[in-house]
């Protein structure tokens, strides 16, 4: 043994910091960085800054390694096609990593209770960015989904900056054309089940600032205002539903951007390798992705209520983005001088404001901020004066917030507030063992499924998505209705079209013994159950017997056994349809992301032919 009694071994101390480590760090550190990479897929992102924390030498060696954050990036999900692709655009697979984890929990179908015909938004990985498309209520070809494109809109996109931040956000929307009106996201929860479209105040660095010697104080002076950041902000959903969707209509048209009319119609997903032009569509989207985040860096998508001046950039800087020949992004004129130029917003905005809390002409908005009660009314009363708010900053713009809320549920279907601009998650189940027929589905009613006769041109299209309970130690399946395609609303949307024993076989026999092209019909499995039937009012359906039949091709067939009408259905791959389908022009800004006028008819764009839709038979 050595004079100072340490044992003789690998692990004894030396002078670097690398040498004093433990032994078991050390040798994690020596291990070879492809074993570092399969280590790393089981652990999360969140594990692996732990670990990184524990001493520098791990955290370098971490942070470092290209090959640990790729396997990261293979675990959240993304396509392995577009895995390295993805990553010129960003500085590193860790940013790309962080991008990644930030926005899955977005990932999914996203719903809203009106307009009662569906309001079902799916959100899907773009090209750098998540994307969340509108399905339109439409009707089916006479070859089902397999050959007619499936009718979408673009709602929102979220779009990765070169160190995978993931806070640039355009509402799209539509005025005299399609636009975009950037925004910033808030917060994203892990488990979030609410997505709400708001406006949120913040502070801008002033002209002449002044900091209080008294740090205690933390009191900041804009413009000889004092304003205590002790003060939380108050939140914008405690202002009244009246002056939320004024000022978020306000705000959105004051920051709209006016985007090339190539960059607005260019593609959103990637293209697919097999594509002939598949150069020039990956160039034209790289070449959208870093126009839109250089607007909206330089627009900021703020806008300062208070009168003070905003700033653009002259039109010369944009001829460098658009190669020349490009469009000024920003509402106003844009003088071609170098140099930077000022416009007032102080009586476009004011007059907006005014609408809202009822000011006379000659009262300035400002006073509103600083004379607390201006307006007349309590402070005690529920919601928050737009002036209370408004006092928790300088500007204030868009904002995207991904929340977890306490929601309750009746069949799968979540009881929804009908005064929040927000859409709601569906939690999709995935097919297991007892489960086989668990997620979304797709079909239409009648038989032969998706045939069509001169007559009756099209057909419905119903979106249903399936799920199993346990009730009363019985498990069920339920059909829940979240997208139906006739010209009126014929059943409720959330309501069940159909619910079955898992346990109880049917004894009844199909109806009909040929199917498409006279094929003969295979009968796989039957289940007891009942079907959706007119009841108490159209909020109150009933149900009646019926009998679920697994037929071939993977196909579901519902059928009401008085009336014999039959619902057919079969698994949808969304994504896959949303790529082959058809982009249609979006509903007006605020509209498009949350619509909250209670309607029974189809408001969305797009709607081709709807009143040749044949509609699915009523059950009495």
């Amino acid at each position: 043994m050595p004079a100072d009694g340490r044992l003789e071994s690998g692990c004894s101390a030396r002078s670097t910091d690398e040498d004093r480590l433990p032994c078991g760090s050390y040798l994690f550190l020596n291990l070879p960085e492809d074993v570092l990479a399969l280590i790393s897929l089981y652990l999360s992102p969140r594990d692996l800054c732990n670990l990184s924390l524990s001493s520098r030498p791990l955290c370098s060696a971490v942070s470092s390694s290209e090959k640990i954050w790729l396997s990261q990036c293979r675990r959240a999900g993304l396509p392995p096609p577009l895995l390295s692709r993805w990553r010129a655009g960003v500085r590193s697979h860790r940013a790309l990593c962080r991008f990644l984890y930030a926005v899955s929990p977005l990932l999914g179908l996203w719903v809203h209770q009106n307009p009662e015909l569906g309001n079902v938004v799916f959100v899907l990985w773009g090209f750098l960015s998540v994307v969340g498309c509108r399905i339109i209520p439409q009707e089916l070809g006479p070859l089902g989904l397999s050959a007619g494109p499936l009718l979408w809109t673009p709602v929102f996109e979220i779009l990765a900056d070169a160190d995978g931040s993931a806070e640039t956000f355009f509402l799209h929307g539509r005025e005299a054309d399609d636009s975009l009106y950037p925004g910033l996201v808030r917060s994203i929860h892990p488990d979030c089940n609410v997505l709400l479209l708001e406006v949120d105040t913040r502070h801008i660095l002033p002209r002449s600032f002044h900091a209080s010697e008294n740090q205690s104080a933390k009191r900041l002076y804009l413009s000889g205002t004092t304003v205590s950041s002790a003060l939380p902000p108050a939140p914008f959903n405690r202002l009244a539903f009246g002056d939320r969707r004024r000022l978020l209509d306000l705000v959105a048209g004051r920051v709209r951007l006016k985007v090339p009319r190539d960059l607005l119609t260019a593609p959103l997903f990637p293209p697919c390798t097999s594509s002939t032009s598949f150069d020039n569509e990956e160039a034209l989207l790289e070449k959208r992705r870093s126009v839109l985040i250089k607007m909206h860096k330089l627009s900021g998508g703020r806008v300062d209520w208070r009168g003070d001046e905003l700033y653009s950039c002259a039109s010369d800087f944009f001829d460098k983005i658009f190669d020349g020949d490009g469009v000024s992004p920003l509402p106003s004129v844009i003088s071609s001088t170098r140099r930077w130029n000022f416009f007032s917003v102080a009586g476009y905005f004011r007059d907006g404001l005014r609408q809202i809390i009822g000011k006379p002409r000659s009262s300035h908005v400002s006073s509103l901020v600083l004379e607390n009660g201006a307006s007349g009314i309590s402070s005690e009363t529920k919601h928050v004066q737009l002036h209370e708010f408004l006092m928790g900053g300088d500007t204030i713009g868009l904002s995207l917030c991904a929340t977890k809320m306490r929601l309750t549920t009746y069949r799968a279907w979540p009881n929804m507030h009908d005064n929040r601009f927000a859409l709601y998650k569906l939690p999709l189940q995935l097919p297991a063992d007892g489960q086989e027929y668990a997620g979304l589905w797709g079909g239409t009613f009648g038989w032969p499924p998706w045939q069509s006769s001169e007559d009756k041109p099209g057909k419905a299209l119903f979106f249903l998505l399936l799920s199993y309970e346990e009730v009363d130690g019985h498990l069920i399946l339920i059909a829940t209705k979240i997208l139906e395609g006739t010209h009126y609303v014929l059943h409720p949307n959330g309501s069940a079209m159909f619910i079955v024993k898992v346990e109880e076989p049917s004894p009844d026999p199909f109806p009909w013994e040929t199917y498409i092209d006279s094929v003969p019909v295979e009968v796989k499995r039957t289940y007891s159950g009942e079907g959706i039937a007119n009841g108490y009012g159209f909020r109150f359906p009933g149900s009646k017997p019926g009998s679920l039949f697994e037929i071939q091709n993977g196909h579901l067939a519902f059928v009401w056994k008085e009336s014999k009408s039959v619902l057919t259905i079969q698994r949808l791959e969304l994504e896959d349809l949303l790529k082959k389908g058809e982009r249609v022009p979006s509903l007006p800004r605020i509209a498009n992301f949350a619509y909250l006028t209670k309607s029974y008819s189809n408001v969305f764009a797009g709607f081709p032919n709807s009143s040749s839709c044949s509609s699915p038979p009523r059950f009495s």
